[in-house]
């Protein structure tokens, strides 16, 4: 059953995302799916102003294309969700939490999000593992 909104029904982030990286930015992959860096190329579920450049934050859906990595993703476009960001953004609870670099985690299915790799470096923020919980299996490090 759906809840009749666009997004599958995700549960809500319980704190107050800054929304930093834009479309175009280029950031790391989190996961050993064999991709090293990618390209922002659309934000899911964006509603904005006319004009407006679509901009994202953790916990974010979003479409990448691998520019460096493998052969077998190079150049080829996945959905990923955004697991950290630079900018620092505030928990409910007043802490604010800024990470090291920008990454994402490249995922199969839109609707299922799992992630394409095994395991993923670095550390991610209890505000991902909440809303996805397949994600938060592989990760090394929950914040």
């Amino acid at each position: 059953m759906g809840t009749g909104r666009k997004g599958g029904g995700l549960k809500p982030i319980k704190a107050k995302i800054s929304k930093s990286i834009n479309v175009g930015s280029y950031i790391n992959v989190a996961d050993n799916s064999g991709a090293k860096i990618a390209k922002v190329i659309n934000v899911r579920g964006y509603h904005g102003v006319k004009g407006r450049q679509p901009r994202c934050g953790v916990g974010d859906t979003i479409f990448v294309v691998v520019k460096r990595g493998n052969q077998d993703t190079i150049h080829k476009t996945f959905p990923a969700v955004l697991i950290r960001q630079r900018k620092a953004f505030r928990r409910l609870n007043g802490v604010r939490l800024a990470f090291e670099d920008n990454a994402c985690v490249l995922v199969k299915e839109i609707d299922k999000y799992e992630p394409l790799g095994t395991a993923i470096k670095g550390p991610i923020p209890r505000e991902i593992s909440l809303r996805f919980p397949n994600i938060a299996k592989v990760a090394f490090k929950v914040v």
